[in-house]
């Protein structure tokens, strides 16, 4: 899979959140993880598959001292009008994500830095660590190729065909222009 991201929370509350949170993230292969505006002690969130000590962990005081990689987009998770439904969104190739507090979502500053805002079409909120599971979960559906899945519940999957590479772009124009 090309590309990397991150993802983190902004106004952490609830320690046990970041360690539901960073652990989904490690499982799914975020390059990092963070927090910004953080309430409580997250410098050693609760952990089992040892996250920490695999993903870097990027704690930000403020939204102005939250330093991303050049090319990163920023992409807001908020239930909010403007915000894109999940199944609908191309997720950027290099991205980092960012779940605002329960109950009170992002900040309206975090709102204002995002490239994009994306909602999970559901009846009502999420819990934190789930909605991030899920936003993960859709990224790597989209980025990866899998079976098709069978026509019928109980079916055989096919297995993934090989991936047949082209003939080189460069060789492919010089033909067309009556090269060699």
């Amino acid at each position: 899979m090309r590309g990397y991201f991150g993802i983190g929370i902004e106004g952490v509350s609830k320690p046990i959140n970041v360690g539901n949170l960073i652990r989904s993230a490690h499982a799914f292969g975020a390059s990092f993880v963070f927090v910004v505006d953080a309430n409580c002690d997250v410098s050693s969130p609760a952990d089992t598959s040892d996250t920490p000590a695999q993903v870097p962990f990027y704690p930000f005081d403020t939204i102005e001292s939250m330093r991303l990689p050049e090319g990163c987009a920023l992409v807001g998770i908020e239930i909010d009008d403007t915000a894109v439904d999940l199944p609908s969104f191309r997720h950027p190739r290099r991205a980092a994500y960012v779940l605002g507090m329960e109950r009170i979502g992002l900040s309206p500053g975090m709102v204002e830095c995002c490239d994009h805002l994306v909602k999970i079409p559901t009846k009502f909120s999420l819990n934190l660590a789930t909605t991030g599971g899920i936003v993960m979960y859709d990224r790597m559906l989209s980025a990866r190729r899998f079976s098709d899945r069978p026509v019928m519940p109980g079916g055989a999957t096919e297995p993934l065909a090989e991936h047949v590479f082209g003939s080189p772009i460069i060789g492919k124009k010089k033909r067309e222009a009556g090269g060699a």
